[in-house]
């Protein structure tokens, strides 16, 4: 009994606290005359957002629209990140354990140096000693392929795609099934026989070749919008900011440098008599890596991946600093200026980013539990 009046009580100091700071909350915002609610939603933003995977404009737009326009460029900065991240951190943690004494020491600097300086830095670091000091558009660096690069970023050819090709998207998609389908076979024909197959190569076989015989078939419906560079401007092609450019590359090196000594840590957990016994059966270091110490390694290193892939999300919020237009900056920096509504765009934001780690645990945790030892 005693143990249910603490628990009683607790509950009664929560609820205590949350009803005293949302009435307090309530009270000043009667007092500055800024009213709560949610109609701000669909009143008319008034500003522009350079970067925008969605239409947008200051005339016609809302703030509704424009907190999908900042969503929208977190989860794209995110999930490159994320997928850039992955392989960047797990080569250096293989290079950490190379024989290559040189391979080795580089990556240990590289991961010693990179995780023990502030993310913030490294971000105005990419962006204003990097990126910024490079020449002005009317002498961009021209590079093959009609792309350029200066100051406001790298503008390369815009694809314009023809009416059919929806045919050439559908035909990549049933790839994807395909090789997904295979793969899946492959593991069971190699469980029942022993027999391998290049899922690899099959699979960028079913997921390229398809796609480009529907292309070539139905008469290559695709067309480029090349930049073309004038007096004091471009003019056409597709531009790459750099703010996304320094937030990306921050974010990858970043959190690679930590993935980096989680790859490390797991690969190191699996007994070095696997990777005898391996080569006593023949293998060479190699295929040994491949086969016999990375899936056991793989149960070591997912759940310190999956806080890292976390962190690399929630990181994304310092796109601010150097002008990204993210949630952060367009929803809690733009439209909270503009409106006020301090509570709801807060409790937005925040629900947002615990949806997105949830949704991303969730995943992992599947990946995971696919991973883990059957054991009786």
């Amino acid at each position: 009994m005693r143990g249910y009046v603490y628990q009683l009580v607790l509950l009664a100091l929560v609820v205590f606290v949350i009803y005293e700071a949302a009435s307090n909350a309530i009270e000043n915002l009667r007092a500055q005359k800024i009213a709560s609610g949610f109609g701000f939603w669909h009143n008319a933003a008034g500003f522009d957002v350079n970067q925008k995977l969605i239409p947008f404009s200051a005339s016609g737009s809302t703030y509704g629209q424009a907190f999908w326009v900042g969503l929208l460029n977190t989860l794209l900065v995110a999930s490159i990140g994320i997928v850039l991240a992955t392989f960047l951190g797990f080569f250096i943690g293989v290079a950490r354990l190379s024989s290559n004494w040189i391979l080795a020491k580089l990556a240990m600097i590289y991961v010693e140096v990179v995780r023990n300086l502030p993310l913030l830095l490294q971000l105005f670091f990419w962006y204003n000693a990097v990126l910024k000091p490079l020449p002005e558009a009317r002498n961009s660096i021209a590079l093959p392929g009609n792309i350029f690069l200066n100051n406001r970023g790298l503008i390369a050819p815009s694809p314009i795609f023809g009416p059919g090709f929806s045919m050439v998207t559908l035909a990549l998609f049933i790839g994807i099934i395909a090789a997904i389908g295979f793969y899946i076979w492959s593991k069971r024909q190699q469980e029942a026989t022993g027999k391998q197959y290049p899922n690899g190569l099959i699979a960028l076989a079913l997921i390229l070749v398809l796609p480009l015989i529907v292309f070539v078939i139905i008469g290559m419906p695709l067309t480029f919008d090349l930049p073309q560079q004038g007096r004091f401007n471009l003019t056409g092609g597709f531009q790459i900011f750099p703010e996304f450019v320094a937030l990306l590359v921050g974010l990858t090196t970043y959190t690679a440098a930590f993935i980096a000594e989680v790859v490390r840590a797991g690969i190191l957990a699996v007994s070095r008599g696997q990777t005898e016994a391996a080569h006593a059966l023949g293998l060479r270091p190699g295929p040994t890596l491949k086969l016999v110490v990375i899936p056991q390694a793989m149960r070591v290193i997912i759940p310190p991946l999956t806080s890292n892939y976390l962190n690399l999300t929630k990181n994304s919020s310092l796109a601010v600093v150097i002008g990204y237009p993210d949630l952060v900056q367009v929803f809690m920096g733009t439209v909270l200026n503009q409106t006020g509504q301090a509570v709801e765009m807060v409790s937005i934001t925040m629900a947002v980013y615990l949806t997105i780690s949830l949704v991303t645990s969730f995943f992992m945790n599947i990946y995971n539990k696919r991973m883990a030892l059957v054991e009786r």
